[in-house]
């Protein structure tokens, strides 16, 4: 099984980078297996779409505005997507979301099951480092990521 966990997110605006800061900690952190493939999104949306088509399990990592406090995590799943169930969008890169996973049905491209970790933001303001909810969350989404691997066999070791 070949699976992608995918951090999205925009290094220059706190909070939003928090995807792309997740990756970074799991490479800091764990020893990823061969099969598990972490993945810097950035911004890049829908230009990436083949990365989702390449992997059996696709975890997707970002910054979600649902009712909450900074720092809560959100689970949402293929279906909540398709169906936008998730709440209001928060930066352009989510903005191909629907629309990458719809043009790998339209291409008959392999579905992946799909798992997106969403975390409220504190701040979206101008700056490289996350505000202190969200740089606990990283320990959190961590924690969470790993049992969602070790549900399809794969374990996550820490370093």
């Amino acid at each position: 099984m070949q699976v992608l966990i995918y951090g999205a997110g925009n290094l220059i605006l706190s909070d939003e980078g928090f995807g792309v800061h997740f990756v970074r900690f799991l490479e800091d952190r764990y020893h990823i297996p061969d099969n598990v493939e972490l993945y810097d999104g950035g911004t890049l949306g829908i230009m990436v779409h083949f990365k989702f088509e390449e992997a059996d399990k696709v975890i997707l990592v970002d910054v979600v505005d649902a009712a909450g406090a900074p720092g809560d995590i959100f689970r949402y799943e293929r279906e909540d997507i398709m169906l936008k169930r998730i709440p209001v969008k928060m930066s352009p890169h989510q903005i191909g979301l629907q629309e990458m996973l719809l043009l790998g049905e339209m291409r008959d491209a392999p579905k992946a099951d799909l798992t997106f970790f969403g975390i409220v933001a504190q701040t979206l303001d101008p700056g490289d480092t996350l505000s202190a909810p969200l740089q606990a969350g990283l320990a959190k989404v961590a924690g969470l990521v790993a049992e969602e691997l070790k549900s399809v066999g794969i374990e996550l070791k820490e370093k």
